[in-house]
């Protein structure tokens, strides 16, 4: 176990790891960025079909839809993690964290007037070092918004739909203290381990909070959602400086 003073690079209780952008790092897709939180990696790309699925035609549902996949490669963790392909199914884990990216992002985006079209996004994790999930959103919420501007440029559509952007962040108890932005080693020693998604204005999306063979507290609780709000401002400032630098701008709707 890493005594809380040894946090590494002597981050503080209450600062994110490093976090970069690395946008169009996949060319063929409509957006794409590979986000980085401290070692952490994961590449984020999406696209836009003219098409959605069958089940919104037979129930007559306008508007579009967004779905995600996730996957970890198998280099990004040791030991090597097999394909899935290779096994023959997706894993549970896979499963649950790409329907939360699904979910997190949907809550950021206006599909009435995205129209009768799909945005996949594709979420491949590089480099697993504690917050893949956390991580995988934060990035998608950029990805889907490059993709969703080549729309309006092109005329397609005369507003971008998404309404405001999204981000995630790891929070935990870590010997009895509240600490942001768990690594891989402070998220494997956690007593509590809570992932938070919130909108740029701050509202709650999902929260997944859990006692890792422990319990926690009101005023454990109420130390981790400042902290995780803290993080969370501070990813909203980092994802619109990328968009601004692609002279995208999203309003922010009330």
């Amino acid at each position: 176990m890493i005594p809380l003073l040894s946090r590494f690079q002597n981050r503080l209780r209450n600062a994110l790891r490093k976090i970069t952008f690395q946008v169009d790092i996949a060319p063929r897709a409509m957006g794409s960025v590979l986000i980085s939180f401290g070692n952490t990696q994961v590449i984020c790309a999406a696209n836009i079909e003219n098409s959605v699925p069958r089940w919104m035609k037979e129930q007559g549902v306008t508007g579009g839809w967004l779905t995600a996949e996730y996957s970890m490669l198998p280099y990004s963790t040791v030991p090597r993690k097999n394909r899935d392909s290779a096994r023959g199914k997706v894993d549970g884990r896979s499963i649950e964290i790409q329907r939360l990216i699904g979910r997190s992002l949907r809550a950021a985006i206006d599909l009435e007037m995205l129209g009768s079209r799909t945005i996949v996004v594709d979420c491949d994790v590089l480099q697993a070092d504690g917050g893949t999930r956390t991580a995988a959103i934060t990035g998608a919420s950029v990805a889907m918004a490059l993709a969703c501007e080549h729309l309006v440029r092109r005329h397609e559509i005369s507003i971008h739909p998404m309404q405001k952007l999204v981000a995630a962040v790891s929070v935990g108890i870590v010997h009895s203290q509240a600490v942001l932005d768990l690594d891989y080693l402070e998220d494997r020693d956690a007593q509590v381990d809570l992932n938070l998604v919130m909108n740029e204005s701050l509202e709650f999306i999902e929260l997944q909070a859990s006692g890792e063979e422990n319990v926690f507290n009101n005023d454990q609780l109420a130390s981790m959602l400042a902290y995780g709000r803290e993080g969370i401002s501070q990813l909203v400032e980092y994802q619109r400086s990328v968009l601004r630098e692609h002279n995208i701008f999203i309003k922010k709707s009330s």
